[in-house]
């Protein structure tokens, strides 16, 4: 291991604070993919895996399917090696370079989960388990957000389903759910929620607990590092979902005791029947005024929370941008081509599109220059409490 973290240090020091990252791509075999992650054809099936469904960003989280593969969503960098180093080998061996010699004294690695999600059909309504719950398997919460990028085709049903009506939680009526649960049979469970539009250049902020379907728009997103769920919706479209995902991150113990009506013992009722819900959750783009140079601008798109945090940059063609962080974040270049550092980027090419910038030198700030001939759009993904100043909404 000490050549390896001679290696890294030597590739920090000569790329001055900015690693180049390999793409991550995650199958799932519950819904086709949407084929908008610019593979080939026959790239996106993978037999019994299913298919690829997602791609994970700066990813230090294993990906928990039922057919394991190694390293399964776990980002790689791209160094010469006689095998390949994963971006959590090195945040673990190098933590104070990557993290920063304080930030690593109370964060225990990147602690977040970036991702594109690329579906055909809707994803099934589901929860993410709570922490109080997730730790009982031993796994994390998952609270999560959302963007939707502009310029993609959004498919079929741009809609997302969230929560419960209200007055299911105001009269304690929470036993609705269940039949669907335990007949396991077709999407009538959709009934008890709204659906909301997928908008681009818009998003949401959904806590652990929360019930949501998501639509079939191309999705980024940025979440707690954990791949904790229960599927609740017995089919979508033409596709039926096995029950065994219902009881993925569910005990033995509790399944047998009490079957599927443990499941709402898991859900956050109170915030899932919140009349005021979208005005809590929905996060449009926020203009991030003081960063503003020339033309070109930055924005916040993932808020409302301490867990993670994302902003998105906009450099006008011809223009430059310096941007300063307050510790290490990870980069997608959407559209656009430029200079990233010096580095040279590209949106739409997964061989430069993405990077992760350490401590010190977000801590110092790098230049961006558009170099092509269309506005190059990028988007920054944060962990925890790295940024000092995240909006919230009152």
């Amino acid at each position: 291991m000490e050549k390896i973290k001679t290696l890294l240090e030597d590739e920090i020091k000569n790329s001055n604070g900015i690693l180049k990252l390999k793409p991550a791509w995650v199958a799932r075999n519950f819904i086709a993919p949407g084929r908008r992650l610019g593979l080939s054809e026959s790239q996106y099936n993978l037999d019994d895996r299913g298919g690829i469904c997602e791609r994970w960003l700066a990813s230090t989280t294993k990906a928990d399917n039922k057919v394991s593969v190694p390293n399964e969503g776990l980002s790689s960098l791209k160094v010469e090696y006689e095998r390949e180093i994963t971006l959590k080998e090195t945040v673990d061996l190098l933590s104070e370079i990557i993290l920063g010699r304080e930030y690593s004294k109370t964060h225990k690695g990147l602690r977040r989960l970036a991702k594109i999600f690329d579906y055909e059909d809707r994803i099934p309504f589901h929860i993410h388990q709570m922490q109080k719950h997730a730790k009982l398997v031993g796994r994390n919460s998952k609270d999560e957000a959302y963007y939707f990028p502009e310029g993609v085709d959004k498919g079929k049903h741009p809609e997302t389903f969230f929560g419960v009506h209200p007055y299911i939680v105001k009269k304690k009526k929470f036993d609705l759910l269940l039949p669907h649960l335990i007949e396991w049979k077709d999407d009538g469970i959709l009934q008890h929620a709204f659906a909301y539009n997928q908008n681009e250049g818009d998003g949401f902020h959904v806590p652990s607990g929360v019930t949501h379907g998501p639509g079939t728009a191309l999705t980024i997103e940025l979440q707690e590092d954990s791949d904790v769920f229960a599927m609740m919706q017995a089919k979508v479209g033409e596709t039926f979902i096995s029950k065994e995902l219902l009881w993925k991150d569910v005990r033995d113990e509790d399944r047998q005791k009490y079957g599927e009506k443990i499941i709402l013992e898991m859900i956050d009722w109170e915030t899932c029947g919140d009349p005021e819900f979208y005005e809590k959750r929905h996060t449009p783009s926020i203009l991030i005024k003081d960063t503003i140079q020339g033309s070109s601008k930055e924005y916040w798109i993932f808020y409302n929370t301490k867990k993670f945090s994302g902003k998105k940059i906009y450099v006008k063609k011809g223009e430059k941008f310096f941007t300063k962080d307050d510790g290490v974040y990870n980069i997608l270049v959407w559209r656009g081509s430029g200079l990233f550092g010096g580095i040279e980027i590209q949106g739409g090419n997964p061989a430069k599109d993405e990077l992760l910038v350490v401590h010190n030198r977000a801590f110092q700030g790098v230049e961006i220059i558009n170099t092509g001939n269309e506005e190059l759009e990028i988007i920054k993904f944060f962990g925890p409490d790295v940024n000092k100043y995240v909006p919230f909404i009152s």
